[in-house]
């Protein structure tokens, strides 16, 4: 029998997509998705619930780098955050034969906290010979859940002035690791991209930053950011979207360095290859740009 091919986002209407945008991002719930996402299950045969499960991530099946990779040393750390939660707990991948001080890259998750997925995508840095270091935002709560409606749930408890300040402490730490050559960047997705945006304000000695598809820095520190970014944003994502034009006009005026592509055809998450929003083409180019750019500015 053979293997059923992966969904991709084609295969959804593109309704369904802004209601599990909404749902992702906790502006309805989880019944008041299955309510109204009804109609397309039951026009493609299937249930409200069987949808939802197959928009979900599916973190064995995308996994591209185990976590028992021989080439690879990995370890959790826990870090002083004095202005934040007291402490934030990151996962730390970097290639197990190092020769030399290696660049470092901050790694960013989305609104779930550090789940496999983000895990997956710190281990595939340490491949390309960086250190890359994950925070957990809800170590405070417990860390990642293992589930990803709870992480979500969570996630919501956060105090977020508080997270902001275990990013920096985070980030700061990054730049002193032990085999780091002190040069540091930072990729987020979603939330996370947001969060490299504002740590772009707040981090003088951050280099560069590959924001996906998240929310712009605030006004008042774009004037402060030194690092060059590359900007990442999906065709079909006005939420995120709306806020470009603004953020451009201030990013020119500050001189700040940066590229931006929006990649067409593609959903918000698009980079995130364990759903069905992943494009593998618009991906693969994505981070091809935001490898070249950590090699160019922090090698």
């Amino acid at each position: 029998m053979s293997t059923p091919k992966p969904k991709t986002s084609a295969d959804f209407d593109p309704e369904i997509w802004c209601l599990f945008d909404q749902y992702v991002h906790g502006d309805i719930d989880r019944r008041n998705f299955l309510d109204r996402a009804g109609r397309f299950a039951a026009a493609s045969g299937t249930t409200a619930v069987a949808l939802l499960a197959a928009l979900s991530p599916d973190f064995a099946r995308a996994q591209k780098v185990a976590p028992t990779d021989a080439r690879l040393k990995t370890e959790s750390v826990e870090i002083d955050s004095p202005a934040g939660h007291g402490k934030v707990r990151a996962y730390v991948a970097r290639p197990a034969q190092a020769t030399g001080p290696l660049p470092v890259v901050l790694v960013v998750h989305e609104n779930r906290g550090l789940n496999p997925h983000i895990e997956d995508i710190t281990r595939r840095l340490a491949l390309e010979n960086f250190i890359a270091v994950a925070p957990d935002a809800l170590f405070p709560l417990g860390g990642y859940p293992g589930d990803e409606d709870a992480a979500r749930t969570l996630f919501a408890k956060l105090d977020q002035s508080k997270s902001r300040e275990d990013f920096v402490a985070a980030a700061h730490w990054a730049r002193t690791v032990a085999g780091g050559s002190g040069k540091l960047g930072a990729v987020g997705f979603c939330y996370g991209g947001a969060m490299v945006n504002f740590l772009a304000t707040r981090v003088p000695e951050l280099l560069a930053g590959a924001p996906f598809y998240g929310g712009p820095a605030p006004d008042d520190g774009v004037s402060r950011i030194k690092a060059e970014l590359t900007i990442v944003f999906a065709e079909s994502d006005e939420r995120i979207n709306v806020a470009w034009p603004a953020y451009e006009t201030a990013l020119k005026a500050a001189g700040v360095k940066f590229e931006a592509f929006k990649y067409p055809g593609t959903q918000h998450g698009f980079n995130n290859d364990t759903t069905p929003r992943y494009d593998a083409a618009a991906a693969g180019q994505a981070w091809a740009r935001t490898l070249a750019l950590f090699n160019r500015t922090l090698r």
